[in-house]
């Protein structure tokens, strides 16, 4: 509750939750159990007048059963709409998610590859991330990677994908108030210092808000046309 509180105090109106599914959460945190802890979390907020609409969602861990738990509803897209998934991949080492994206996409669903600016293995060549935005995947980077609060390398690649135009959604991925606060409201005031407008409008407002209702993002390089 302070969580969703602090996220409404930073100009939220809607929150996509994202837990973690798959990887060291394996048969933890399946689709029934996040629709309906998502539902009464939504409730209990409502009661507590936090002005904030809960939608659920999973960050997903890369998996060698991906295509089979999906069609068999075992793990969730961005807001249950079945258009986005949202993928991550190991921390300690590199699993090429490029083959996923094609047959994801045979069935309607785009690839959100979460936060790759805070992964060692691809600060060191950022070509790979333009390689997977080059086979129609999207990519997310953290807020608080634009603020320093990943550390010196985070900071730099997050921003290398945004110059590049190869940040296709800035998200706050708040874990808690104390450790992990949200902090989209100071990432687009640092933004807007370094982006234009429509580009800071496309990141922080109108892609998260394609994904929330379930429409298709334009993929490649991020374009003032789009």
């Amino acid at each position: 509750m302070e969580l969703l509180a602090a996220l409404a105090d930073d100009g939220f109106t809607t929150i996509i939750a994202t837990p973690h599914q798959l990887g060291s959460y394996d048969r933890e945190n399946g689709p029934k159990k996040v629709r309906k802890l998502v539902a009464q979390t939504a409730v209990e907020a409502a009661a507590r007048g936090i002005p904030i609409e809960l939608v659920p969602g999973a960050d997903v861990r890369i998996d060698e059963r991906l295509m089979g738990l999906l069609d068999t509803d075992q793990v969730l897209t961005v807001a249950d709409c079945g258009r986005h998934l949202l993928l991550e991949l190991p921390h300690g080492q590199y699993l090429d998610p490029s083959p996923l994206f094609a047959p994801l996409a045979e069935r309607g669903v785009q690839v959100v590859m979460t936060h790759p600016e805070r992964h060692r293995y691809l600060r060191q060549d950022l070509v790979i991330v333009e390689r997977w935005v080059d086979d129609g995947a999207l990519v997310q980077v953290t807020a608080g990677s634009l603020l320093g609060d990943f550390g010196e390398g985070a900071y730099q690649a997050g921003w290398e994908l945004v110059s590049w135009g190869l940040c296709h959604i800035v998200a706050t991925d708040a874990h808690c108030v104390a450790r992990r606060p949200p902090r989209m409201s100071a990432a687009i005031e640092a933004l807007r210092d370094q982006a234009p407008e429509w580009a800071v409008r496309r990141m922080c407002h109108e892609n998260p808000y394609r994904l929330l209702t379930g429409q298709a993002v334009p993929a490649g390089q991020l374009s003032e046309s789009d």
